[in-house]
């Protein structure tokens, strides 16, 4: 029985081992099978795929070509540099990595409206704009709605006690714009009412200003609230997108840097990091 099972293993052990099937070479450089695993995606026609496949081989080859090419051309003050080049990338991708992964679970992310206020507040006069802002609202529809002087009578005299109107109404506009609250660039206000451009906008452009247009098929009604020329300080309601995203990245360089110096600190107190005089 003993020598059953010896036979048994012994054969188990003398079993050839399974070599990687070549596909391509270049030179001493081989391209294996196994390599084009989920190259080609499922449902791939088999001319496709054989496409896909051949483009591959060929660029591997091309690549091996070049990288041969390249050691043997290039003179070996270029190659060190290069290698220097390649550690340092190495360096910076593992370590850039690392911070992104510590600072995405520890950066406090909640920003209140204090927050946002008091860092406006503090930093504002370097918040200028780079054209000029609007509120206005607008609507556009056909001259001939039948409902178009009471449509006009409630913009004109706009209510938010109006809503159950204009969520009926509205759908019929071709386009509006209700929010008057809210501040647009000047550049949108010419993409959404065309009769305005940069060469007229003085004719129109002016805070508190009201606006009937009409051309052979529509009518635009705008009301122009406020605006903001270039090189003025943002308002706040605008900025806060931004402010957001400052006081997010103040705060991740904040913990970078502290994060450094941490680990810093930890290496020298467990003598891990030592400089020799």
């Amino acid at each position: 029985m003993f020598w059953i099972v010896l036979l048994f293993s012994s054969c188990d052990f003398f079993k050839k081992e399974v070599k990687p099937t070549a596909i391509a070479r270049v030179k001493d450089s081989y391209l294996y099978k196994e390599e084009l695993n989920n190259l080609v995606p499922k449902g791939t026609s088999k001319q496709d795929s054989l496409q896909i496949v051949r483009s591959f081989i060929d660029r591997w080859a091309s690549q091996k070509l070049l990288i041969n090419a390249a050691e043997l051309n290039i003179d070996s003050e270029d190659k060190a540099a290069f290698d220097e080049l390649i550690k340092q990338y190495k360096i910076d991708l593992y370590t850039k990595a690392y911070i992104e992964k510590v600072v995405k679970k520890t950066l406090d992310t909640i920003i209140s409206e204090q927050d946002l206020e008091a860092y406006y507040k503090n930093n504002k006069e370097n918040f200028k704009t780079n054209g000029t802002l609007v509120r206005l609202r607008y609507i556009n529809l056909s001259k001939d709605n039948p409902k178009f002087e009471s449509i006009k009578s409630k913009f004109l005299d706009f209510k938010k006690s109006d809503k159950k109107f204009w969520d009926t109404y509205a759908l019929q506009c071709k386009s509006f714009a209700l929010n008057d609250s809210m501040w647009v660039d000047l550049s949108s206000v010419y993409d959404k009412l065309p009769f305005i451009n940069p060469d007229n906008r003085d004719q129109y452009i002016a805070s508190g200003k009201t606006i009937q247009h009409s051309d052979s098929l529509d009518v635009y009604l705008v009301k122009i609230r406020q605006i903001i020329d270039k090189n003025q300080i943002a308002p706040f309601d605008y900025l806060k997108p931004t402010l957001k995203e400052v006081i997010l990245n103040k705060r991740k360089l904040e913990l970078i840097k502290k994060f450094e110096k941490e680990i810093t600190d930890d290496a020298i107190k467990d003598k891990d990091y030592e400089i020799y005089k």
